[in-house]
Protein backbone atom coordinates (compact mmCIF):
# COMPACT_ATOMS: atom_id res chain seq x y z
CA UNK A 1 0.00 0.00 0.00
CA UNK A 2 2.82 2.43 0.44
CA UNK A 3 3.96 1.41 -3.41
CA UNK A 4 3.79 4.24 -5.98
CA UNK A 5 2.33 2.38 -9.02
CA UNK A 6 2.91 4.00 -12.82
CA UNK A 7 0.90 3.56 -15.21
CA UNK A 8 3.26 0.51 -16.79
CA UNK A 9 2.71 -1.93 -13.29
CA UNK A 10 -1.47 -1.64 -13.39
CA UNK A 11 -2.71 -4.46 -15.15
CA UNK A 12 -6.36 -4.29 -16.07
CA UNK A 13 -7.56 -7.20 -13.78
CA UNK A 14 -6.25 -4.75 -11.19
CA UNK A 15 -7.66 -1.80 -11.93
CA UNK A 16 -11.38 -3.66 -11.96
CA UNK A 17 -9.73 -5.28 -8.22
CA UNK A 18 -9.03 -1.50 -7.05
CA UNK A 19 -12.63 -0.64 -8.27
CA UNK A 20 -14.45 -3.14 -6.85
CA UNK A 21 -12.52 -2.65 -3.49
CA UNK A 22 -13.47 1.09 -3.38
CA UNK A 23 -16.95 0.54 -4.36
CA UNK A 24 -17.47 -1.72 -1.29
CA UNK A 25 -15.77 0.86 0.61
CA UNK A 26 -18.00 3.24 -0.26
CA UNK A 27 -20.82 0.76 0.14
CA UNK A 28 -20.11 0.37 3.44
CA UNK A 29 -20.14 4.48 4.04
CA UNK A 30 -23.33 5.16 2.42
CA UNK A 31 -24.62 2.31 4.22
CA UNK A 32 -23.29 3.35 7.82
CA UNK A 33 -24.63 7.14 6.82
CA UNK A 34 -28.37 5.81 6.02
CA UNK A 35 -29.12 3.06 7.81
CA UNK A 36 -30.59 5.55 10.63
CA UNK A 37 -33.85 5.80 8.14
CA UNK A 38 -34.64 2.12 8.13
CA UNK A 39 -34.46 2.33 12.09
CA UNK A 40 -36.18 5.48 12.12
CA UNK A 41 -39.49 4.47 13.56
CA UNK A 42 -38.00 2.35 16.09
CA UNK A 43 -35.60 4.81 17.58
CA UNK A 44 -38.08 7.33 17.46
CA UNK A 45 -40.25 5.01 19.59
CA UNK A 46 -37.80 3.84 22.01
CA UNK A 47 -35.62 7.45 22.59
CA UNK A 48 -39.17 9.25 22.15
CA UNK A 49 -37.58 11.64 19.43
CA UNK A 50 -39.64 14.44 16.88
CA UNK A 51 -39.37 13.80 13.16
CA UNK A 52 -36.88 17.18 13.92
CA UNK A 53 -34.34 15.27 15.81
CA UNK A 54 -34.65 12.50 13.70
CA UNK A 55 -33.85 14.69 10.62
CA UNK A 56 -31.05 15.91 12.96
CA UNK A 57 -29.62 13.01 13.12
CA UNK A 58 -30.00 11.44 9.43
CA UNK A 59 -28.36 14.43 8.23
CA UNK A 60 -27.14 17.41 10.17
CA UNK A 61 -25.41 15.72 12.95
CA UNK A 62 -23.43 13.63 10.22
CA UNK A 63 -23.18 15.87 7.34
CA UNK A 64 -21.60 19.04 10.12
CA UNK A 65 -18.10 17.62 10.51
CA UNK A 66 -18.40 15.24 7.45
CA UNK A 67 -18.48 18.59 5.31
CA UNK A 68 -15.99 20.83 7.39
CA UNK A 69 -13.44 17.79 7.75
CA UNK A 70 -13.41 16.71 4.43
CA UNK A 71 -11.08 19.59 3.24
CA UNK A 72 -8.25 19.34 5.82
CA UNK A 73 -8.09 15.56 5.27
CA UNK A 74 -8.25 15.91 1.22
CA UNK A 75 -4.75 18.86 1.58
CA UNK A 76 -3.66 15.61 2.84
CA UNK A 77 -4.95 13.32 0.48
CA UNK A 78 -3.15 15.62 -1.86
CA UNK A 79 0.29 15.44 -0.09
CA UNK A 80 0.10 11.93 0.89
CA UNK A 81 -0.81 8.00 0.64
CA UNK A 82 -4.17 8.09 -0.18
CA UNK A 83 -4.89 4.32 0.58
CA UNK A 84 -3.87 4.62 4.21
CA UNK A 85 -5.82 7.89 4.34
CA UNK A 86 -9.13 6.13 3.04
CA UNK A 87 -8.46 2.63 5.82
CA UNK A 88 -7.69 5.32 8.69
CA UNK A 89 -11.39 6.84 7.91
CA UNK A 90 -12.88 3.60 7.80
CA UNK A 91 -11.87 2.46 10.81
CA UNK A 92 -13.21 5.56 12.58
CA UNK A 93 -16.32 5.27 11.38
CA UNK A 94 -16.88 1.71 11.46
CA UNK A 95 -15.94 2.25 15.37
CA UNK A 96 -18.57 5.06 15.80
CA UNK A 97 -21.19 3.16 13.81
CA UNK A 98 -21.23 0.36 16.79
CA UNK A 99 -21.14 3.31 19.31
CA UNK A 100 -24.98 4.59 18.21
CA UNK A 101 -25.82 1.56 19.30
CA UNK A 102 -25.03 1.73 23.05
CA UNK A 103 -27.19 5.50 22.47
CA UNK A 104 -29.17 6.16 26.02
CA UNK A 105 -30.83 9.06 24.47
CA UNK A 106 -30.88 11.91 21.70
CA UNK A 107 -27.60 13.74 22.77
CA UNK A 108 -25.11 10.73 22.90
CA UNK A 109 -26.65 9.31 19.72
CA UNK A 110 -25.54 12.54 17.93
CA UNK A 111 -22.57 12.82 19.64
CA UNK A 112 -21.98 9.24 17.79
CA UNK A 113 -23.47 10.20 14.32
CA UNK A 114 -21.14 13.26 14.43
CA UNK A 115 -18.42 10.60 15.20
CA UNK A 116 -19.13 8.54 11.78
CA UNK A 117 -19.24 12.07 9.85
CA UNK A 118 -15.92 12.40 10.85
CA UNK A 119 -14.62 9.13 10.26
CA UNK A 120 -16.34 9.43 6.59
CA UNK A 121 -14.73 12.70 6.27
CA UNK A 122 -11.61 10.90 5.25
CA UNK A 123 -13.37 8.21 2.45
CA UNK A 124 -15.09 9.92 -0.40
CA UNK A 125 -13.01 12.70 -2.15
CA UNK A 126 -9.34 10.34 -1.50
CA UNK A 127 -11.38 7.39 -3.54
CA UNK A 128 -12.50 9.93 -6.42
CA UNK A 129 -8.39 10.80 -6.42
CA UNK A 130 -7.57 7.38 -6.26
CA UNK A 131 -9.95 6.21 -8.99
CA UNK A 132 -9.10 9.21 -11.39
CA UNK A 133 -5.21 7.95 -11.34
CA UNK A 134 -6.39 4.57 -12.65
CA UNK A 135 -8.52 5.61 -14.85
CA UNK A 136 -7.82 7.80 -18.29
CA UNK A 137 -10.04 10.81 -18.34
CA UNK A 138 -12.48 9.32 -21.62
CA UNK A 139 -13.55 6.12 -19.26
CA UNK A 140 -13.40 8.14 -15.85
CA UNK A 141 -17.58 8.92 -16.14
CA UNK A 142 -18.02 5.19 -16.08
CA UNK A 143 -15.77 4.58 -13.41
CA UNK A 144 -17.23 6.83 -10.91
CA UNK A 145 -20.53 5.63 -11.90
CA UNK A 146 -19.38 1.78 -10.81
CA UNK A 147 -17.74 3.66 -7.64
CA UNK A 148 -21.45 5.36 -6.69
CA UNK A 149 -22.97 2.26 -6.86
CA UNK A 150 -22.01 2.27 -3.29
CA UNK A 151 -25.28 4.81 -2.98
CA UNK A 152 -28.03 2.50 -3.98
CA UNK A 153 -25.79 -0.72 -2.75
CA UNK A 154 -25.40 0.80 0.45
CA UNK A 155 -29.06 2.05 0.31
CA UNK A 156 -30.43 -1.09 -0.62
CA UNK A 157 -27.92 -3.35 1.50
CA UNK A 158 -28.95 -1.07 4.94
CA UNK A 159 -32.32 -1.38 4.16
CA UNK A 160 -32.37 -4.65 4.08
CA UNK A 161 -29.62 -5.71 6.79
CA UNK A 162 -30.80 -3.44 9.07
CA UNK A 163 -34.75 -3.99 8.87
CA UNK A 164 -34.31 -7.49 9.24
CA UNK A 165 -31.76 -7.12 12.47
CA UNK A 166 -34.30 -4.50 14.03
CA UNK A 167 -36.89 -6.88 13.28
CA UNK A 168 -35.39 -9.75 14.93
CA UNK A 169 -32.81 -8.39 17.74
CA UNK A 170 -33.56 -4.93 17.90
CA UNK A 171 -32.67 -1.41 16.69
CA UNK A 172 -29.10 -1.37 18.26
CA UNK A 173 -28.17 -5.03 16.83
CA UNK A 174 -27.97 -2.84 13.30
CA UNK A 175 -24.94 -0.51 14.42
CA UNK A 176 -23.07 -3.05 15.86
CA UNK A 177 -23.14 -5.44 13.27
CA UNK A 178 -22.26 -3.08 10.56
CA UNK A 179 -19.18 -1.21 12.82
CA UNK A 180 -17.52 -4.78 13.06
CA UNK A 181 -18.10 -5.72 9.44
CA UNK A 182 -16.20 -2.30 8.73
CA UNK A 183 -13.05 -2.82 11.12
CA UNK A 184 -13.20 -6.24 9.13
CA UNK A 185 -12.29 -4.68 5.91
CA UNK A 186 -10.24 -2.12 6.80
CA UNK A 187 -6.60 -3.95 6.93
CA UNK A 188 -7.86 -6.02 3.79
CA UNK A 189 -8.31 -3.23 1.80
CA UNK A 190 -4.41 -1.54 3.30
CA UNK A 191 -3.53 -4.67 1.94
CA UNK A 192 -4.99 -4.94 -1.93
CA UNK A 193 -4.89 -0.82 -2.90
CA UNK A 194 -1.82 0.63 -3.56
CA UNK A 195 -1.05 4.24 -4.55
CA UNK A 196 -1.14 5.03 -8.06
CA UNK A 197 1.20 7.99 -9.62
CA UNK A 198 -1.11 11.02 -9.36
CA UNK A 199 -2.12 12.25 -12.88
CA UNK A 200 -0.55 9.77 -14.73
CA UNK A 201 -3.28 9.24 -17.27
CA UNK A 202 -3.76 13.17 -17.72
CA UNK A 203 -2.50 15.01 -20.85
CA UNK A 204 -0.40 17.86 -17.98
CA UNK A 205 2.37 16.70 -16.93
CA UNK A 206 2.06 14.84 -13.65
CA UNK A 207 2.55 17.61 -10.43
CA UNK A 208 5.77 17.35 -8.91
CA UNK A 209 6.66 20.17 -6.31
CA UNK A 210 4.89 22.17 -3.67
CA UNK A 211 0.57 20.95 -3.30
CA UNK A 212 -1.35 24.36 -4.22
CA UNK A 213 -2.45 25.90 -1.25
CA UNK A 214 -6.11 25.86 -0.90
CA UNK A 215 -6.31 29.27 -1.46
CA UNK A 216 -4.53 28.61 -5.11
CA UNK A 217 -7.70 25.47 -5.70
CA UNK A 218 -10.44 28.10 -4.95
CA UNK A 219 -9.03 30.50 -7.02
CA UNK A 220 -9.00 28.12 -9.96
CA UNK A 221 -12.38 26.71 -9.47
CA UNK A 222 -13.28 30.52 -9.24
CA UNK A 223 -12.76 31.36 -12.21
CA UNK A 224 -15.02 28.37 -13.76
CA UNK A 225 -18.46 28.87 -13.30
CA UNK A 226 -18.84 25.33 -14.26
CA UNK A 227 -17.86 24.39 -10.91
CA UNK A 228 -20.43 25.76 -8.72
CA UNK A 229 -23.38 25.48 -10.78
CA UNK A 230 -22.78 21.19 -10.80
CA UNK A 231 -21.73 21.90 -7.10
CA UNK A 232 -25.50 23.84 -6.80
CA UNK A 233 -27.19 21.41 -8.60
CA UNK A 234 -25.30 18.23 -7.34
CA UNK A 235 -26.25 19.71 -3.89
CA UNK A 236 -30.37 20.00 -4.64
CA UNK A 237 -30.30 16.99 -6.27
CA UNK A 238 -28.74 15.47 -2.77
CA UNK A 239 -30.94 17.03 -0.88
CA UNK A 240 -34.09 15.07 -2.81
CA UNK A 241 -31.96 12.09 -3.24
CA UNK A 242 -30.57 11.68 0.48
CA UNK A 243 -34.28 12.92 1.68
CA UNK A 244 -36.33 10.44 0.02
CA UNK A 245 -33.75 7.61 1.45
CA UNK A 246 -33.66 8.54 4.64
CA UNK A 247 -37.69 9.84 4.89
CA UNK A 248 -39.27 7.41 2.35
CA UNK A 249 -39.27 4.17 5.32
CA UNK A 250 -40.97 6.43 7.72
CA UNK A 251 -43.58 7.43 5.16
CA UNK A 252 -44.44 3.54 4.30
CA UNK A 253 -45.16 2.90 7.68
CA UNK A 254 -46.92 5.56 8.30
CA UNK A 255 -49.05 6.74 5.15
CA UNK A 256 -49.03 2.83 3.97
CA UNK A 257 -48.93 0.82 7.39
CA UNK A 258 -46.62 -1.00 6.91
CA UNK A 259 -44.51 -2.87 9.65
CA UNK A 260 -40.82 -2.96 9.12
CA UNK A 261 -39.91 -6.24 7.53
CA UNK A 262 -42.19 -5.11 4.96
CA UNK A 263 -41.18 -1.81 4.37
CA UNK A 264 -37.33 -2.76 4.40
CA UNK A 265 -37.89 -5.43 1.37
CA UNK A 266 -40.35 -3.21 -0.75
CA UNK A 267 -37.67 -0.03 -0.63
CA UNK A 268 -34.84 -2.11 -1.40
CA UNK A 269 -35.98 -3.59 -3.97
CA UNK A 270 -36.91 0.13 -5.31
CA UNK A 271 -33.24 1.36 -4.15
CA UNK A 272 -31.32 -1.27 -5.54
CA UNK A 273 -33.23 -1.48 -9.53
CA UNK A 274 -33.72 1.90 -9.62
CA UNK A 275 -30.50 2.94 -8.11
CA UNK A 276 -28.53 0.70 -10.27
CA UNK A 277 -30.33 1.13 -13.36
CA UNK A 278 -30.04 5.46 -12.60
CA UNK A 279 -26.20 5.41 -11.47
CA UNK A 280 -25.21 2.97 -14.36
CA UNK A 281 -27.29 4.84 -17.10
CA UNK A 282 -25.99 8.70 -15.82
CA UNK A 283 -22.29 7.72 -16.27
CA UNK A 284 -22.41 5.64 -19.50
CA UNK A 285 -24.88 7.60 -21.18
CA UNK A 286 -22.63 10.56 -20.43
CA UNK A 287 -19.65 9.55 -21.28
CA UNK A 288 -21.13 7.99 -25.01
CA UNK A 289 -23.04 11.13 -25.69
CA UNK A 290 -20.15 13.60 -24.15
CA UNK A 291 -17.89 12.27 -27.08
CA UNK A 292 -20.19 14.27 -29.39
CA UNK A 293 -21.29 16.99 -26.98
CA UNK A 294 -19.80 17.61 -22.78
CA UNK A 295 -23.06 19.75 -22.14
CA UNK A 296 -24.05 15.52 -21.82
CA UNK A 297 -22.33 15.82 -18.62
CA UNK A 298 -25.07 18.13 -17.01
CA UNK A 299 -27.54 17.87 -19.74
CA UNK A 300 -28.55 14.31 -18.91
CA UNK A 301 -28.80 14.91 -15.32
CA UNK A 302 -30.74 18.00 -16.21
CA UNK A 303 -33.49 15.53 -18.36
CA UNK A 304 -33.43 12.96 -15.21
CA UNK A 305 -35.07 15.63 -12.74
CA UNK A 306 -37.22 16.92 -15.50
CA UNK A 307 -38.77 13.55 -15.96
CA UNK A 308 -38.64 12.51 -12.10
CA UNK A 309 -40.77 15.05 -10.87
CA UNK A 310 -45.05 13.50 -12.19
CA UNK A 311 -43.49 10.06 -10.97
CA UNK A 312 -42.94 10.98 -7.51
CA UNK A 313 -45.76 13.86 -7.32
CA UNK A 314 -47.72 10.95 -7.80
CA UNK A 315 -45.90 8.38 -6.05
CA UNK A 316 -46.24 10.14 -3.04
CA UNK A 317 -50.36 10.52 -3.82
CA UNK A 318 -51.85 7.39 -5.02
CA UNK A 319 -52.58 4.30 -2.26
CA UNK A 320 -52.22 0.94 -4.54
CA UNK A 321 -48.81 -0.72 -3.18
CA UNK A 322 -47.53 -2.09 -6.84
CA UNK A 323 -48.49 1.48 -8.88
CA UNK A 324 -46.26 3.08 -5.80
CA UNK A 325 -43.61 0.81 -6.46
CA UNK A 326 -43.43 1.74 -10.39
CA UNK A 327 -44.13 5.22 -10.08
CA UNK A 328 -41.40 5.90 -7.22
CA UNK A 329 -38.50 3.70 -9.29
CA UNK A 330 -38.89 6.44 -12.00
CA UNK A 331 -37.39 9.06 -9.04
CA UNK A 332 -34.73 6.48 -7.70
CA UNK A 333 -33.91 5.81 -10.74
CA UNK A 334 -33.53 9.43 -11.65
CA UNK A 335 -32.35 10.62 -8.23
CA UNK A 336 -28.88 8.61 -9.25
CA UNK A 337 -28.19 9.46 -12.76
CA UNK A 338 -26.52 12.66 -11.85
CA UNK A 339 -24.03 11.28 -9.20
CA UNK A 340 -21.22 9.65 -12.02
CA UNK A 341 -21.52 13.18 -14.67
CA UNK A 342 -21.21 15.32 -12.27
CA UNK A 343 -18.07 13.75 -9.80
CA UNK A 344 -16.47 13.36 -13.88
CA UNK A 345 -17.08 17.02 -14.11
CA UNK A 346 -15.48 17.94 -11.55
CA UNK A 347 -12.18 15.55 -11.80
CA UNK A 348 -12.03 16.75 -14.89
CA UNK A 349 -11.82 20.44 -14.83
CA UNK A 350 -9.50 20.05 -12.07
CA UNK A 351 -5.64 20.09 -12.74
CA UNK A 352 -4.22 16.63 -11.25
CA UNK A 353 -2.06 18.79 -8.09
CA UNK A 354 -5.65 19.99 -7.36
CA UNK A 355 -7.75 17.02 -7.93
CA UNK A 356 -8.66 16.01 -4.02
CA UNK A 357 -9.28 19.47 -2.66
CA UNK A 358 -11.51 20.35 -5.43
CA UNK A 359 -13.69 16.97 -4.98
CA UNK A 360 -13.25 18.25 -0.90
CA UNK A 361 -14.63 22.01 -1.60
CA UNK A 362 -17.22 19.81 -4.10
CA UNK A 363 -18.97 17.49 -1.23
CA UNK A 364 -18.75 20.46 1.01
CA UNK A 365 -20.90 22.23 -1.02
CA UNK A 366 -23.11 18.80 -1.61
CA UNK A 367 -23.57 17.83 1.59
CA UNK A 368 -23.61 20.65 3.70
CA UNK A 369 -26.55 21.57 1.47
CA UNK A 370 -27.73 18.19 0.82
CA UNK A 371 -27.09 16.22 3.39
CA UNK A 372 -27.28 18.59 6.33
CA UNK A 373 -29.90 20.54 5.61
CA UNK A 374 -32.20 18.69 3.13
CA UNK A 375 -33.32 15.63 5.45
CA UNK A 376 -33.63 17.97 8.35
CA UNK A 377 -35.83 20.39 6.23
CA UNK A 378 -38.40 16.99 5.49
CA UNK A 379 -38.58 16.53 9.54
CA UNK A 380 -39.31 20.23 10.14
CA UNK A 381 -42.05 20.24 7.56
CA UNK A 382 -43.26 17.13 8.84
CA UNK A 383 -43.69 18.29 12.10
CA UNK A 384 -45.27 21.07 11.16
CA UNK A 385 -47.71 19.82 9.11
CA UNK A 386 -48.40 17.13 11.91
CA UNK A 387 -51.21 19.32 13.53
CA UNK A 388 -53.18 19.80 10.20
CA UNK A 389 -52.53 16.24 8.48
CA UNK A 390 -51.78 13.79 11.43
CA UNK A 391 -50.05 10.86 9.50
CA UNK A 392 -50.19 12.41 6.17
CA UNK A 393 -47.82 15.44 7.32
CA UNK A 394 -44.75 13.53 5.87
CA UNK A 395 -46.50 12.70 2.65
CA UNK A 396 -47.24 16.79 2.13
CA UNK A 397 -43.80 17.70 3.42
CA UNK A 398 -42.36 15.58 0.46
CA UNK A 399 -44.87 16.97 -2.20
CA UNK A 400 -43.58 20.72 -0.69
CA UNK A 401 -40.20 19.74 -1.14
CA UNK A 402 -40.29 18.08 -4.45
CA UNK A 403 -42.68 21.14 -6.19
CA UNK A 404 -39.61 23.34 -5.21
CA UNK A 405 -36.25 21.38 -5.43
CA UNK A 406 -37.02 19.37 -8.84
CA UNK A 407 -37.12 22.30 -11.33
CA UNK A 408 -34.53 24.24 -8.99
CA UNK A 409 -32.08 21.12 -9.95
CA UNK A 410 -32.87 20.89 -13.72
CA UNK A 411 -32.17 25.06 -13.83
CA UNK A 412 -28.66 24.71 -11.91
CA UNK A 413 -27.99 21.81 -14.41
CA UNK A 414 -29.47 23.39 -17.63
CA UNK A 415 -27.34 26.62 -16.53
CA UNK A 416 -23.65 24.87 -15.96
CA UNK A 417 -24.31 23.63 -19.84
CA UNK A 418 -23.66 27.32 -21.08
CA UNK A 419 -19.85 27.33 -19.08
CA UNK A 420 -19.21 23.41 -19.47
CA UNK A 421 -17.37 23.78 -23.05
CA UNK A 422 -14.88 26.54 -21.71
CA UNK A 423 -13.83 25.33 -18.60
CA UNK A 424 -13.60 21.44 -19.78
CA UNK A 425 -11.19 20.82 -22.19
CA UNK A 426 -11.73 18.12 -24.81
CA UNK A 427 -9.63 15.20 -24.77
CA UNK A 428 -9.79 12.04 -26.60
Amino acid sequence: SGEIMGPGAVSKRYRNLVLAMLLFVYTLNYLDRQIVGILAQAIKKDLELSDSQLGLLGGFAFALFYSLLGIPIARLADRFNRTRIVTIALVAWSAFTGLCGLAAGFPSLFLARLGVGVGEAGGIAPSFSLLSDYFPPNRRARAMAILTLGLPFGSAFGLLIGGFLATDYGWRSAFFVMGCIGLAVAPIFYLVVREPQRGQFDFAPPASGPVPSLGAVLRAVSTMPTFWFVSLGSATASMLTYGFSFWLPAFMQRSHGLDLSTTAQFLAAIALTGGVAGTLLGGFLSDHLGKVDRRAYVYVPAAAFAIALPALLLGVSIGSLPLVFVLLLIPQATGYIWTGPCVAVIQNIAPPAMRTTASALYLFIVNIIGLGIGTLLFGILSDIYTNQYGDSALRYSILTIGVVLYPLTVILFVTAGRTIIRDMPARD
